[in-house]
């Protein structure tokens, strides 16, 4: 069991393969301001929907609260850099601190809510969850309010900051792009740490705590003690995952953080991706971000292409890319059940 995360497939070994090195390549292969946003943004959504998947595909937990965990980590960082200065110090005490801050918000829901049935669970972590953005939104005076807070990031990462006279492969090399590599390289760090966790016989407990939690209570394993460390480790990873949105973005917000919609996101992608494999946060994530960026100027181009035709130009206007996005998602659920990497791993 503590092997079956393990891709298990050539092909989707490939499509893995295919995603990081593209990821990797993304500043050169793909030029332009847009591209390399939603790279980035792939990157950390990575991380986040993968700690995600930590605790709804491994352990069974169902929890609305995993934004709040990703708000504390930009908003940690934000206001280090914002109230102390824009060095690396303040960046490492933000992070630290909203990561203890995290750690023991975790560490309080899951033991005071983890011995509850799995449906009371979501709705606590959901209230928490509420509560924690009202809070964000009315201490302006630290956070910002609704408008957020705008920060300044160590020299080294600012779009200014020349590192290399003249241009690699037509790209300049500056602060912008070693942004970029910085949150690629935390991205591939954290994920392969999430992977070794998996694969370890305390992930092996936790798949048998999802397929039986009475049996694994039964042969002596203490499934609370399981569900509070895991709900602590998907917390930290989760909060590690808003510090790099915010140094990437240099701004945090309700809207970027704390927002519901993000985790509905983040639900989508584990499980069109595949719950329980944490390549499907891979697969899901770059998905689901490129249909998300690209499928409202698609459907512009085809709507202009297909202009003298009846009912296309109307069917496909840019303005109901959301409706197709949805179509999207239902066929991608009806056709992979188990979720793409399940799909890739059958054939």
């Amino acid at each position: 069991m503590a092997r079956s995360s393990a891709p298990r497939s050539r092909l989707l070994s490939a499509v893995l393969v295919l995603i990081f090195a593209g990821l990797a390549l993304a500043p050169f292969v793909f030029p332009g301001s847009q591209s390399l946003n939603v790279a980035a943004k792939i990157c950390y959504f990575i991380v986040l929907a993968a700690s995600f998947d930590l605790l709804l595909g491994y352990t069974g937990i169902v929890s609305f609260a995993h934004t709040m965990f990703f708000g504390i980590g930009g908003y940690g960082a934000a206001i280090s850099l914002y109230a102390l200065a824009p060095d690396w110090t303040s960046l490492a005490i933000g992070t630290l601190a909203a990561l203890v801050v995290s750690v023991l918000l975790a560490l309080l829901i899951g033991l005071f809510s983890l011995r509850v049935r799995a449906i009371f669970f979501a709705m606590i972590t959901l209230a928490v969850a509420s509560a924690f953005a009202i809070l964000a939104s009315q201490l302006g005076w630290l956070t910002g309010g609704e408008d957020g807070r705008t920060f300044r990031v160590p020299e080294l990462l600012r779009p200014g900051t020349r590192l290399m006279d003249g241009t690699l492969f037509g790209v300049q090399i500056n602060g912008r792009l070693a942004a970029y590599y910085l949150v690629y390289a935390s991205m591939v760090l954290l994920f392969v740490t999430m992977l070794r966790v998996v694969n370890s016989p305390f992930g092996s407990v936790l798949q048998a705590i999802r397929e039986n939690d009475f049996r694994a209570e039964a042969i002596g394993y203490r499934t609370v003690v399981y569900r509070v460390v895991i709900n602590c480790i998907a917390a930290a990873m989760a909060t590690l995952a808003g510090v790099l949105c915010a140094v990437w973005l240099r701004y945090t917000g309700p809207g970027t953080t704390l927002s519901f919609d993000i985790m509905l996101d983040i639900l989508l992608i584990v499980v069109i991706g595949g719950m329980g494999t944490l390549y499907g946060a891979v697969i899901g994530a770059t998905l689901f971000l490129l249909a998300e960026s690209y499928l409202q100027s698609l459907m512009g181009a085809f709507s202009a292409a297909t202009a003298g035709l009846p009912v296309l130009p109307q069917l496909f206007h840019p303005d109901r890319w959301l409706l197709w996005l949805g179509v999207l998602f239902i066929l991608s659920v009806y056709f992979f059940p188990s979720g793409i990497v399940g799909r890739l791993r059958g054939r």
